[in-house]
């Protein structure tokens, strides 16, 4: 092969062994980018099994709920042909009953009558009874007419808006999840309406957690920017010693610090019993800290104030003092001095810190759930109360697909302002 090329192109440059030079670093390159892959490769498989692999299910669930066709298979398949006028005719009747039989008969995992309950009760607060009751008594019917018969167990199924209800959640694929995130619903027609003024809790929770992200971003770097310079400029043996001290908080249990801020911040605390001995508020009006956003956002500053400390040390140690000298020698204040020479040098670090913190403080639990009560609490919060709690996966997948487009659209927004290019963690 490689004489054939070298007699169709004899001008071409040939290796100690005949071959083309540019065929055999051809073939080089192929080698060692397969070798790159096959080095890579389990990395990419643990990214993919334990990032990209949960995050498409997330979505995945928060579109797809098969709750009501898995118990009502021929119902959800005829039912979609309903005009959803009046009561449906006696063919959907049928299969529902039809349906509902085989359900309290097989009782699989996941194909039960209260899975359905479960599922209509979102949609329809207060239906889950009906359902549970039909299903107790579903089996006397025997024959029909069906519709006569399931009305006779409750009248209840003479409401319309069940039934187009029950059109809607048999479909596989639904929007309903993300319209509950963002305090929406259907109302009795199938409209998209607001959400009852009790249920609109989460888009307000997601401009909250926001909110508090900013300021506890905020206080961090108002208290880390001092720390960082002052690491930075005192002599290495002293430095480091100090930086034990910043780092101290990561060999100590994330559980043990929260706690430690209960203790400190509760009202018979160490914090009000110094205020209350100095005077400086009553005893019986002692300030309320804690199960709060007040407490919440000090615990969290506290946690992850190191986050802002490092990525400032580590831009401020690579800036020469020399700078501010020159500075000072051609007759700028140290004000000035600090303001145009040494700050805009620090930008990098303060990006890096900022954009961690903030990040991290969107997605923290365990301390606003053991200090912030019920003001306190942020979207993920709530996320994991729906996966844990109420086990309405749909919704806490939902509000998770959420928070993860707010906060991709934020990233995008601090790339074009900033430049993810100019962050610096060391």
């Amino acid at each position: 092969m490689s004489e054939v090329s070298a007699q169709q192109n004899p001008n071409a440059i040939l290796s100690d062994d005949g071959v083309p030079l540019k065929q055999k670093l051809a073939r080089t390159t192929r080698t060692l980018k397969w070798r790159a892959f096959l080095l890579t490769l389990p990395l990419v498989l643990f990214l993919f099994i334990s990032f990209v692999l949960p995050i498409g299910q997330m979505l995945l669930r928060s579109v797809h709920n098969p709750s009501a066709s898995n118990v009502l298979p021929q119902f959800a398949e005829i039912i979609q042909d309903w005009d959803e006028q009046g009561l449906p005719d006696e063919a959907v009747f049928a299969a529902f009953v039809d349906d509902m039989q085989t359900a309290k008969k097989n009782r699989e995992i996941g194909k039960t009558i209260g899975n359905l309950a479960t599922r209509m009760n979102y949609e329809m607060p207060g239906t889950r009874s009906l359902f549970t009751s039909t299903g107790r008594k579903v089996n006397k019917i025997k024959a029909g007419p069906y519709k006569e018969a399931l009305l006779k167990t409750n009248k209840k199924w003479d409401n319309p808006v069940i039934w187009r209800t029950l059109k809607r959640v048999s479909r596989d694929y639904t929007p309903a999840f993300y319209l509950a995130a963002l305090d929406r619903k259907y109302d009795d027609d199938g409209n998209i309406v607001r959400a009852d003024e009790l249920y609109q809790i989460y888009v307000s929770n997601f401009g909250k957690t926001l909110g508090m992200s900013v300021v506890i971003t905020f206080f961090c770097f108002i208290l880390a920017f001092p720390v960082a310079y002052l690491l930075s400029t005192l002599p290495m043996r002293t430095s480091n010693l100090l930086m034990i001290l910043v780092l101290l908080p990561f060999w100590t249990s994330l559980l043990v610090r929260t706690t430690a801020w209960i203790a400190i911040l509760q009202t018979e605390g160490i914090i009000n019993d110094i205020l209350v001995y100095l005077g400086v508020v009553a005893d019986d009006g002692r300030i309320q800290m804690i199960y709060n956003q007040t407490g919440t956002i000090i615990s969290m500053v506290h946690i992850l104030l190191p986050f802002m400390i490092l990525p400032l040390y580590s831009v401020m140690k690579t800036i020469s003092p020399s700078y501010m000298r020159a500075a000072r020698s051609m007759g700028g204040t140290p004000f000035n001095a600090f303001r145009r020479i040494y700050f805009p040098q620090t930008l990098p670090g303060i990006a890096a810190g900022t954009l961690l913190v903030f990040i991290l403080s969107i997605g923290f639990y365990i301390t606003p759930a053991l200090v912030g009560g019920e003001d306190g609490i942020l979207i993920s919060n709530l996320i994991a109360y729906h996966i844990q709690k109420s086990l309405n996966w749909s919704l806490g997948a939902a509000l998770g697909a959420i928070l993860l487009v707010v906060i991709l659209v934020l990233y995008w927004l601090y790339n074009k302002l900033v430049g993810i290019e100019k962050l610096s963690f060391g």
